[in-house]
């Protein structure tokens, strides 16, 4: 028994994962998939006008956020407003902490891989994202 309780506890740490891997996949373009409510409450996103894009310092660990509205062939439609971007690795978790001139707020990275990124802020709401794929046409010259 005592050797199904020490295997237990090796497969549990080593799925367990390491919030600085989590840093270089946060780059790029991201699409709101699904927003979990703190009581179970779903909503599914099919379409989304905003993609959100985070640029980062990998150095520094600080960057940025912006909304932005997508074209085609990889254009896209923006202000000039972005939200200021410091991670943080704190208690084992990866932390993004934004500022504007108008609010300060956290959110915790939960999961990110190359196509998916999993958030959750103090209200315990869950933000799913998966990376954004722009929109191609071909178009004959």
């Amino acid at each position: 028994m005592r050797h199904y309780l020490w295997l237990l506890c090796l497969v549990i740490l080593s799925c367990s994962k390491n919030p600085e891997e989590f840093v270089p996949l946060l780059e790029g373009y991201w699409e709101i998939e699904s927003v979990t409510m703190p009581t179970g409450d779903k909503k599914e996103y099919k379409f989304s006008d905003t993609v959100d894009y985070i640029h980062l310092d990998q150095d520094s660990l600080k960057g940025y956020r912006k909304k932005l509205k997508p074209g085609i062939n990889d254009t896209y439609f923006t202000s000039d407003d972005a939200e200021k971007l410091i991670l943080k690795i704190e208690n084992d978790s990866l932390n993004l902490y934004y500022s504007t001139p108008y609010d300060n707020w956290k959110e915790t990275v939960l999961d990110a891989s190359s196509e998916t990124l999993k958030v959750i802020n103090k209200n315990k709401i869950v933000y799913l994202y998966k990376r954004y794929n722009p929109i191609q046409l071909d178009v004959e010259e």
